[in-house]
């Protein structure tokens, strides 16, 4: 079959075996696949990702000297099943698949490994256990968006997130844009979007982010105002407590330190927006550590391919909690998907172009351009 594979960071369309589903598998032909900014990465950066990887126990993360098939945000319709499966729906049926594959070496990351070969393809391969059938509503296209709509999904709930606080989404690149969609989705009434680029911003600004700057000119924790009672500063913070202190001692018999409990109890202790990190660059955590106001969430969701530091000492002084998050849970794949269907998440505005597997490469130079594209998806 036809696909493209990556070598040596080199992309190219190349005839491959044809694939046969092994116990438990589903061969699908492939309708639509996206390109993800996670294999952009693992193209030029892969060596550095299979070591760490490799240290929490997965050894076989893609590698430069790997001829591998990328893609893993895929649907597909239903070729042929393989043995020990149940046959759950009829050939020629639509489904997406949770990118992981079932082998007899263990479960291997679909597109992301010599073992289990991606959506790049004319077909795929997807474990039974982990496929849901695509509802007649949901077109090709935004089905293709399941897996990294969950990815954002999955971010916003890790975040816990109230729809009264304030979200900033930092970089409107296209996992940026989903997390502005589910956050919408959720409920948030105050997102805040920050990108350099003004094609990436009006995206932003058509996935529902109510605020939207260019962070040379506005500082994106100025853009929402005052009126939130975020505080910027230390001082601030010594400020405010000192002169609550002092309004509760002037009432005689007032317990002003079981007041001050109740206050936090009921959410009123001034804490900062939850800041969304879409990025994924050296030193963009240390950054938003130190611009963000006092106790703000910091949950980066941006894959940082590089080693990076940060400076605990501020994290520290300004009680910032970071969160770290990744990928998703079956139930949340499944509810993004259901939430397609019904109307609840519209992904329209992410699917930017579409192209044949002989666009790949010009796809991956225009998606590494931060230009006008969000989501660009294959069509072999």
């Amino acid at each position: 079959m036809r696909a493209v594979t990556t070598h040596q960071g080199r992309l190219e369309v190349a005839e491959v075996p044809d694939l046969e589903p092994g116990p438990g598998q589903i061969l699908l032909d492939v309708l639509r696949c996206g390109i993800c900014g996670s294999d952009l990465h693992a193209r030029t950066h892969g060596d550095v990702t299979a070591d760490a990887l490799a240290q929490m126990g997965y050894a076989d993360f893609i590698r430069s000297r790997d001829t591998v098939v990328l893609g893993h945000e895929f649907v597909g319709t239903i070729a042929a099943y393989g043995p020990k499966t149940r046959g759950s729906w009829k050939l020629g049926s639509r489904v997406v698949a949770l990118p992981m594959l079932g082998t007899g070496d263990g479960v291997q990351l679909t597109g992301l490994s010599p073992k289990a070969p991606g959506g790049y393809a004319e077909q795929v391969l997807v474990s039974e256990a982990f496929a849901f059938p695509v509802p007649e509503k949901v077109s090709d296209d935004h089905a293709a968006l399941v897996e990294p709509l969950a990815v954002a999904h999955h971010a916003v709930r890790r975040s816990q997130i109230g729809s009264r606080e304030v979200a900033v989404v930092v970089g409107c690149g296209p996992i940026g844009l989903a997390v502005i969609l589910l956050l919408k989705a959720a409920g948030v009434r105050t997102v805040v979007a920050s990108d350099l680029s003004a094609g990436r911003r009006e995206l932003a600004k058509r996935c529902g982010a109510d605020i939207v700057v260019d962070p040379r000119e506005t500082d994106p924790f100025d853009a929402y105002g005052e009126r939130r009672g975020h505080l910027r500063s230390a001082q601030a913070l010594f400020d405010l407590a000192l002169g609550s202190m002092r309004a509760a001692r002037s009432v005689p018999g007032l317990p002003w330190a079981r007041l001050m409990r109740l206050a936090e109890k009921a959410g009123q202790v001034p804490k900062g927006p939850v800041v969304f990190e879409c990025v994924g660059v050296p030193g963009m955590i240390d950054d938003l550590v130190a611009k963000a106001p006092l106790r703000s969430r910091v949950v980066v969701v941006g894959v940082c391919m590089e080693p990076d530091a940060i400076r605990p000492s501020v994290a520290i002084g300004k009680e910032i909690d970071l969160r770290f998050v990744f990928g998703y849970d079956p139930a949340e794949f499944h509810e993004v998907l259901q939430w397609i269907a019904s109307g609840r998440l519209d992904p329209t505005p992410l699917v930017t172009g579409t192209v044949g597997l002989e666009g790949v490469a010009d796809a991956f130079a225009d998606l590494a351009d931060a230009g006008e594209h969000a989501k660009i998806l294959i069509k072999p």
